[in-house]
């Protein structure tokens, strides 16, 4: 699992990418009470819809559809979906442009999550930012679940809103001294959108290579401690 390098990758962050090992899902989920998988933004906006959609964002659906299939098997019923639903007037618009708006098609859970047979035990938590926390019910749904220690982050994006979400979780645990608090990015389950410098700039926004800041990301969340895996084997 080597990323393609054409020289802007450092060596060593290329090289850490392809060492990354695989993890059973058994290992993390041995006592289901104390597991919560926190999905970031699978929604239309960043999928299918809109000019944020990415086939590679679209891509995770299936095997997040079976993460969280076989969590639920194994008795995980904290399952967290972090969500953008931004205000018609919301500042992060001058950076991205609008997107999921409030209550739009393009807000919604992707369809395969919802159509999940278990989908009603979603805690959804709806988000007008790239923070999951600030303005949010994040902390105090952590704050009500403290039997919770380990944490898989799965979603979209790598470098924004996965990264705020894995680096909070790990963030809040330190602050907190929570001992043996794990939170856990498998690399598979996890990307960025794509958007080419010719394209960006035709559209005048900002450039955002996904094959560069997908392992990048991933290891900043990883020299912070989280950890960052190769796949969660089943």
């Amino acid at each position: 699992m080597r990323p393609a390098n054409d020289g802007a990758l450092p060596e060593f962050i290329a090289s850490w990418f392809s060492g990354l090992q695989p993890l059973p899902l058994h290992a993390v989920t041995a006592d289901p009470a104390r597991v919560a998988v926190f999905s970031a933004d699978m929604l239309e906006c960043f999928t299918r819809r809109g000019p944020l959609a990415s086939r590679r964002v679209e891509a995770l659906i299936p095997r997040i559809v079976e993460l969280l299939t076989r969590a639920h098997g194994r008795g995980v019923r904290h399952l967290v979906l972090v969500e953008d639903a931004h205000h018609a007037e919301s500042p992060e618009f001058d950076a991205f442009g609008p997107h999921c708006l409030q209550g739009s098609d393009e807000a919604r859970t992707v369809a395969e999550l919802a159509a999940l047979p278990f989908a009603q035990e979603f805690v959804v938590i709806r988000k007008n930012s790239l923070s999951p926390a600030i303005h949010t019910p994040l902390d105090p749904w952590l704050d009500v679940h403290p039997e919770v220690t380990s944490a898989i982050v799965v979603g979209n994006s790598t470098d924004l809103c996965v990264y705020q979400l894995a680096a909070h979780l790990r963030l809040r645990a330190d602050a907190l001294d929570l001992p043996g608090y794990r939170v856990i990015v498998p690399a598979n389950l996890v990307d960025c959108y794509d958007l080419p410098a010719d394209e960006a700039l035709q559209a005048g926004l900002k450039p955002h290579p996904a094959a560069f800041f997908h392992p990048v990301f991933l290891y900043h969340l990883g020299l912070i401690g989280v950890e960052v895996v190769r796949e969660l084997s089943w």
